[in-house]
């Protein structure tokens, strides 16, 4: 059974940095683009950010130079460091996983597998 579990998710302050980890079970991990998405209220899914095995990345405009994605294969482990976080990244945030498409599968529609999802506030 396949499991996919954020955490480190919380209120900061703009400008302030967090720290979202994920790790998954019950799958081959290092198989699997990883990546976080995120739902803000009223907005619809998007994706934010994705890794391939090889470390290629892809990044959603709005992130690109604040926010930082890695893997730890031999942990099963997936990283978000978020620095000069905005009231706009305010969000649930899903970690998830995606089997096909390689790093251009990094959209809701390829998805494969969810986490339950962790809440980043960012107060102004």
């Amino acid at each position: 059974q396949v499991q996919v579990v954020e955490s480190g998710g919380g209120l900061v302050q703009a400008g302030g940095s967090l720290r979202l980890s994920c790790t998954a079970s019950g799958l081959t991990f290092d198989a699997y683009v990883m990546g976080w998405f995120r739902q803000a209220p009223g907005k619809e899914r998007e994706a934010v950010s994705c890794i391939n095995w090889s470390g290629s990345k892809y990044y959603e405009d709005s992130v690109k130079g604040r926010f930082t994605i890695s893997r730890d294969n031999a942990k099963n482990t997936l990283y978000l460091q978020m620095n000069d976080v905005k009231p706009e990244d305010t969000a649930m945030y899903y970690c998830v996983a995606i089997s096909r498409g390689g790093i251009y599968g990094c959209r809701t529609d390829f998805v494969d597998y969810w986490g339950q999802g962790t809440q980043v506030t960012v107060s102004s």
